[in-house]
C-alpha cells in the first residue's frame, strides 16, 4: 500500500461554549500579543473586541485587522502583515470563516518566511512554520481553521491561488457552535455546500484513504440530515453543532485526499468574478461528478447512500446518478442559484476560466482527468 501522511492540527476543541476553554489552551504557550484577524462584519457585531476581552483576562494583549474580505487578497495580507510586524505580535488569531482564516494563514506564513504570499502558491513551498496561528470558527463548512489548504486571490492575475503547505496547518482550531447561530441563510446554505463538496470531492480522490473515506460519508450523511433545518432555523444550537461537526470531518477528508474539478474551478470564478466560493461550488458540484460519473459510479453511489437514498437493486450507474439528483434536491432546497448565469458568469470568459482551472493544484486528484475542451464543457453545462 502506498505510504499516506494524515494532517491535523495537534489540538481541536468542539462544542458549545468551547471559546472560554479555548483561552486557557492559548494562554498555555505564554503568548504575549496577538493579532486578530477578522472581517468587517464580525468586527463591527463586536465580536472580536469580545474576544479581545478573553485574551485580556490571560494576560496578552491584541491588536485588530478587520480588512478581511470574503475572497481575501495579496493585498489583505500585506496590509495584515504590516500591522502585524508594527504591533510585534507573536502569534495570531483568526475569526470568522474561511476568508479570516486564510488571511490569517498567509499572513502568519510571510511573517516567518518572507516575500510575496504569491511566492507559496502550490504544494509545500515554504521553507519555515508560519507565525503560531489560532483558528476560531464563526461557520460551518470551509474547514480552514483545520486544514493545510490557504486560498488566496491574486488581484493582479484575477485567480485564486491555492496554497496547500502543511506549514499553514493552525496551532489550535476553535469550533463553538454557539458562533454560528443567527447566521444568514445563504451564508449557512454556501458554507453547507462547501462542507458537501469537500467531502464528496475528497471521497471520489485519486489520494483518498480508509481514513477519508469514513470522515466523508459520516461528513454527508450529517449534512443530508441537518443542512435544511440550518438554514430554516439559524437559531437551532443542535442543527449548528452537528453542521460544526460535519464541516470538520470534511475538513479532515479533505485535507488529507485533496479535492477535484469542483474546487479548481470555483476558483476561477471566485478570482475572476469575486463570487462567493460555496455558492459556486454548490451550483458546479453535479455537474463535475456528472463527469466523474464514467470512472467513479460506485463511489458515487455510496454517497447516495450516505444521502439517505435507497441503492439496493440500483446499478452503480443508476446510483451515481441518484446522487447527483440528491445534490441538486439539497441545493434547491436551500436557495442556492441554479446555474452560473445568476451568478453573472460570462460565456466569452469560459475559455482562460477553463484554462485556469486546468492549472489549479485541486484538479491533479480529480478521478477523472480533463481537457480544455471538457472543463470548457462542465462550465456552460453548469450555465
Amino acid at each position: 500500500m502506498t505510504q499516506t501522511a494524515f494532517f491535523i492540527p495537534s489540538l481541536n476543541l468542539m462544542g458549545a461554549g468551547c471559546l472560554d476553554g479555548a483561552m486557557a489552551e492559548i494562554a498555555r504557550h505564554r503568548f504575549t500579543r496577538a493579532l486578530i484577524v477578522t472581517d468587517p462584519v464580525l468586527h463591527g457585531l463586536g465580536l472580536a473586541d469580545r474576544v479581545a476581552g478573553l485574551l485580556r483576562r490571560e494576560n496578552i494583549a491584541s491588536a485588530i485587522f478587520s480588512g478581511a474580505q470574503p475572497n481575501p487578497t495579496v493585498a489583505n495580507v500585506e496590509t495584515g502583515l504590516a500591522l502585524l510586524q508594527a504591533e510585534q505580535c507573536d502569534c495570531v488569531i483568526s475569526l470568522g470563516g474561511g476568508s479570516s482564516h486564510d488571511c490569517a494563514k498567509g499572513i502568519a506564513l510571510t511573517a516567518t518566511n518572507g516575500g510575496s504570499i504569491r511566492d507559496y502558491e502550490g504544494v509545500d513551498r515554504s521553507a519555515r512554520a508560519q507565525l503560531p496561528l489560532i483558528a476560531i470558527n464563526t461557520t460551518a463548512g470551509t474547514a480552514s481553521e483545520m486544514t493545510r489548504f490557504c486560498i488566496i486571490t491574486d488581484e493582479a492575475r484575477q485567480v485564486k491561488m491555492a496554497i496547500v503547505d502543511r506549514h499553514v496547518t493552525p496551532l489550535l482550531s476553535v469550533n463553538d457552535p454557539e458562533l454560528m447561530l443567527g447566521k444568514p441563510k445563504l451564508l449557512t446554505a454556501a458554507t453547507g455546500m462547501d462542507a458537501l463538496t469537500h467531502a464528496v470531492e475528497a471521497y471520489v480522490s485519486v489520494a483518498a484513504t480508509p481514513i477519508t473515506d469514513a470522515c466523508a460519508l459520516k461528513a454527508v450523511a450529517i449534512i443530508a440530515s441537518n443542512l435544511r433545518t440550518a438554514v430554516a432555523e439559524g437559531n437551532n444550537l443542535a442543527a449548528r453543532e452537528a453542521m460544526a461537526y460535519a464541516g470538520f470531518l470534511a475538513g479532515m477528508a479533505f485535507n488529507n485526499a485533496s479535492l477535484g474539478y469542483v474546487h479548481a474551478m470555483a476558483h476561477q470564478l471566485g478570482g475572476f468574478y469575486d463570487l462567493p466560493h460555496g455558492v459556486c461550488n454548490a451550483v458546479l458540484l453535479p455537474h463535475v461528478e456528472a463527469f466523474n460519473a464514467e470512472v467513479a459510479a460506485s463511489r458515487l453511489k455510496d454517497v447516495a447512500h450516505a444521502m439517505g437514498v435507497e441503492t439496493v437493486g440500483l446499478s452503480d450507474r443508476q446510483g451515481a446518478d441518484a446522487a447527483i439528483a440528491a445534490i441538486r434536491r439539497l441545493s434547491a432546497d436551500i436557495g442556492i442559484p441554479a446555474g452560473l448565469t445568476e451568478l453573472g458568469v460570462r460565456d466569452q470568459d469560459v475559455p482562460i476560466l477553463a484554462s485556469n482551472a486546468l492549472k489549479d493544484a485541486c484538479g491533479l486528484t480529480n478521478p477523472r482527468q480533463a481537457n480544455q475542451q471538457e472543463i470548457e464543457g462542465i462550465f456552460r453545462a453548469a450555465a
